[in-house]
């Protein structure tokens, strides 16, 4: 990604396994408490380190935080670059990221989690910085294979491509927050009238069915 590291320099020259473990303690923390209750203390504790190491690492509360945001983002960055530009129908490309969100939820519900709270989180001093961090490389992976759509013919041409991915990135987000988190979960019952865990199939083909009238040309 192109965004500045919020890490200092140190923090890339210490082990692998000292980085994830900084990395996953952190994110953990941040995930059950959000960035304001968040404790530098206890992040240090779960890693195995000091307090002031992490300080060695990271300027700040904020910095560990965002590296922690970048770290996440990068797992899905490699996959979606690869669907954005590559000849497949457009609706294959989506079915791919359901069923990548599916089984990321699972087993990374930690970092979906700390997605969702970084989304509620109430502090306008981080807002833009968050939305920039997150959204930046899905907004542009996302717009990419919808023009892609339209130069082979899968795609519509009269729908505007950002707007378009806006709403593939709604239906995303919400998508991975309802295999997640509490709230979204109850969200996804009372709308539908069963438990997520148990409709994979019925969540790829609806929204395929959905995502298809909204994209395609009518034969």
């Amino acid at each position: 990604m192109d965004l500045r590291a919020h890490h200092k320099p140190t923090f890339d020259n210490i082990s692998a396994e000292k980085r994830n473990r900084i990395l996953d303690a952190a994110t953990k923390e941040f995930a059950v408490n959000g960035f304001e209750n968040g404790n530098i203390g206890t992040i240090a504790k779960k890693a195995g380190v000091s307090v002031g190491s992490l300080y060695k690492y990271f300027e700040n509360k904020q910095d560990l935080f965002l590296t922690v945001v970048q770290h996440s983002i990068s797992q899905m960055e490699e996959l979606l670059n690869v669907l954005a530009v590559s000849d497949e129908d457009v609706l294959v490309k989506v079915e791919k990221i359901i069923r990548t969100i599916q089984s990321s939820s699972r087993e990374s519900s930690v970092l979906l989690k700390l997605y969702n709270a970084m989304t509620a989180e109430n502090n306008p001093r981080f807002a833009s910085q968050f939305a920039y961090e997150m959204e930046s490389m899905t907004s542009r992976i996302y717009r990419t294979a919808i023009e892609e759509g339209k130069k082979n013919g899968d795609v519509r041409d009269d729908i505007d491509s950002a707007f378009a991915a806006f709403m593939l990135d709604n239906l995303f987000m919400s998508l991975q927050f309802s295999y997640s988190c509490d709230y979204y979960k109850e969200r996804f019952k009372i709308y539908v009238g069963n438990d997520i865990e148990s409709r994979d199939e019925f969540v790829v083909e609806q929204s395929l069915k959905f995502i298809k009238s909204a994209f395609k040309n009518k034969s």
